[in-house]
């Protein structure tokens, strides 16, 4: 019976251990944590984005680093074949706004309990502790040394141990070292799926507003780069939410990147010209600074008055039109200066990893060493928001566990 060994507890690890027990294998997971599947857990806001109900060429779309390699390994476990395998470990799914699956319970704990479960039922054996190196001779997989001295005898490993993005569940950059030590080349590391630092203080005036159904776009040099409609969420250091992070992986260095926020995109200018006459009308011998309430969140408010320009304290009956279109292009248009991003630390996922080119898309096996597996974020392949990341991790999961647990 051949030997595996998975290093890493999480999403794609213990994909990669069921199939490789599923296969026939002897496994042995390999876990730092006192439980697997910590970064699971708190991946969508507790609920876990399971996946994207979607079909491979959509899903490719939404991978922008390196997304032909994952051909293999989304036709061998796609996004369907994914809600069907959780369905059939007893965790009813549901899908939502933009094809984005979650479980039924809206608990990320039954996706972690139900991967943990399947593995106990097909014999994986589950080890908590330290792995400290992979152990290679005549260039071949032999076994892997754990922190205290002890080695363990295998003929395949499996290195899931997550990227360098929330370091607190375990993805301290452990893998890119064994990768490294092996002879593979990891490309350089950056946070994508992260929110934004601005250079306007008013962003933190309105910390803790969140923002949904606008448009947020970003630009350089006027050309778009980006620009989604959904939610964000304003924080002491700039923009966060869902529509941000998005945005964060299409952004670069973020040097000389304006962002633009549309707050009714719903209603073009002259509709919105509309509205605000209305608004005025219903409010005309209030105080400029006052009439904004039906049309506006209230923190944000201030923030408006005071880049319209017009005089808080003007009665409405005396906003001349000029001024009522500048209001109305500034609701339209709210500008932003980002200054950079937050640290890797605080991204949901890292760009960057192993290079692709050194390991085979049809088996996720190591091009360099004979028996060297790898899955999931620790690759240099990384998607947008939305459950793609994690369905990477299953998809390059299950077929490195299939391909490990092949004598």
């Amino acid at each position: 019976m051949k030997r595996v060994c998975v290093i890493g507890g999480g999403a794609a690890g213990m994909m990669a251990a069921y199939f490789a027990a599923c296969g026939g294998a002897a496994v042995t997971l390999i876990e730092k944590n006192d439980f697997c599947g910590k970064k699971i857990n708190i991946t969508g806001k507790g609920r876990c984005n399971v996946t994207n109900l979607c079909d491979v060429a959509e899903f490719i779309k939404n991978v922008p680093t390196n997304p032909r390699f994952l051909y293999k390994a989304l036709n061998n476990l796609s996004p369907e074949d994914t809600m069907a395998l959780f369905e059939g470990f007893g965790v009813p799914l549901k899908v939502e706004r933009g094809r984005r699956v979650f479980p039924v319970s809206d608990k990320a704990a039954d996706i972690s309990a139900a991967l943990k479960n399947a593995c106990a039922d097909a014999g994986v054996k589950i080890l908590h502790g330290k792995a400290q190196s992979i152990q290679i001779s005549e260039g071949a997989v032999v076994g892997v040394s754990l922190q205290g001295g002890r080695t363990i005898k295998c003929e395949s490993v499996v290195v899931a141990t997550g990227g360098a993005s929330y370091p607190r569940t375990g993805s301290d950059g452990d893998g890119y070292r064994f990768a490294q030590s092996a002879g593979h080349t990891v490309t350089p590391l950056s946070p994508s799926l992260v929110p934004l630092v601005t250079k306007e203080p008013w962003c933190a005036e309105c910390m803790g507003l969140s923002l949904k159904n606008v448009n947020l776009s970003f630009y350089r040099d006027s050309k778009l780069l980006y620009g989604e409609q959904g939610e964000m969420l304003f924080t002491h250091f700039g923009i966060s939410g869902p529509l941000v992070l998005s945005a964060s992986s299409h952004l670069g260095d973020c040097d000389g990147v304006e962002g633009r926020i549309d707050l009714k995109p719903a209603l073009d200018s002259e509709t919105l010209d509309k509205r605000i006459l209305r608004d005025f009308g219903e409010a005309k011998n209030k105080d400029f600074a006052n009439s904004l309430g039906a049309l506006l969140p209230q923190k944000l408010i201030p923030v408006v008055v005071r880049q319209s320009g017009i005089d808080p304290h003007k009665k409405v009956n005396s906003v001349t039109k000029e001024e009522r279109r500048a209001l109305a292009e500034l609701i339209k248009g709210l500008k932003l200066t980002v200054t950079g991003k937050r640290p890797i630390d605080e991204a949901i996922v890292t760009a960057g990893g192993v290079s692709v080119k050194e390991i085979n898309p049809s088996t996720m096996e190591s091009k360099l060493v004979s028996g060297l597996f790898f899955a999931g974020e620790v690759i240099d392949v990384d998607a947008y928001t939305g459950g793609y990341n994690l369905q990477i991790a299953f998809s390059t999961g299950a077929l490195a566990g299939e391909n490990a647990a092949f004598e």
